[in-house]
């Protein structure tokens, strides 16, 4: 199988492109830049803009997956339109291309998770710091939901740099959830088993320990 990574070079996206590689996948990254990518090994990086159709025409072509790991800074007064582009742009690549599997990371407090991620999270945190990029992921949600892709959404509680230890919770009922943590490195893994399991297909779990 041959994977188109996007956001390869954040620090979820590299364990993804590791993980993958690991797993004996072909891996393609698209990057702003190939210096950023200088410390990863076992893909082919291409240079490009995620929002450019162009660009993601010539990064996907061959493949049969594609991974949207794209992340924005917090940004409590600008208006965030990256996420949502690019994927709108990709969409509309994969579905010319007939690439239909899509699996894309979100967030805790996307969709129908907000409400989910505790006091300080939900009352705090996410309108006053978070609020113009998570108004971007639900556009990109809605997006990717309004496909005809085998798409899976894949909403993380908050993100640790912990060692991987496995034991995923993925839940769609959030009845009693109330925040959690996760290893990005169990992300990875979870992201990459997605790619050939038809379980949380057209879905939007959230995964936590």
């Amino acid at each position: 199988m041959k994977v188109l990574v996007l956001g390869a070079t954040g620090a979820t996206g590299r364990l993804i492109v590791s993980k993958a590689v690991a797993n004996g996948y072909e891996v393609v990254a698209l990057v702003r830049s190939k210096a950023k990518a200088a410390d990863l090994s076992g893909a082919e990086f291409i240079e490009g803009d995620a929002r450019d159709p162009a660009a993601l025409a010539r990064a996907i072509a061959g493949c049969d997956a594609v991974v949207s790991s794209l992340g924005t800074a917090m940004s409590p007064f600008k208006e965030v339109t990256l996420l949502s582009t690019a994927t709108r742009a990709l969409v509309g690549v994969m579905a010319a291309q007939n690439v239909r599997r899509l699996v894309c990371i979100t967030g805790l407090g996307a969709g129908d998770s907000r409400g989910h991620g505790g006091f300080f999270f939900d009352r705090l945190f996410l309108p006053l710091m978070l609020r113009k990029v998570y108004e971007d992921k639900n556009r990109q949600e809605d997006a990717i939901r309004a496909s005809n892709l085998d798409w899976t959404i894949i909403r993380p509680t908050i993100l640790n740099d912990k060692p991987e230890r496995g034991g995923i919770k993925a839940l769609t009922d959030l009845s009693g959830v109330h925040g959690g943590t996760i290893a990005r490195a169990d992300v990875a893994e979870f992201v990459v088993q997605q790619l050939t399991a038809d379980t949380w297909l057209r879905k939007a779990p959230l995964i936590t320990w």
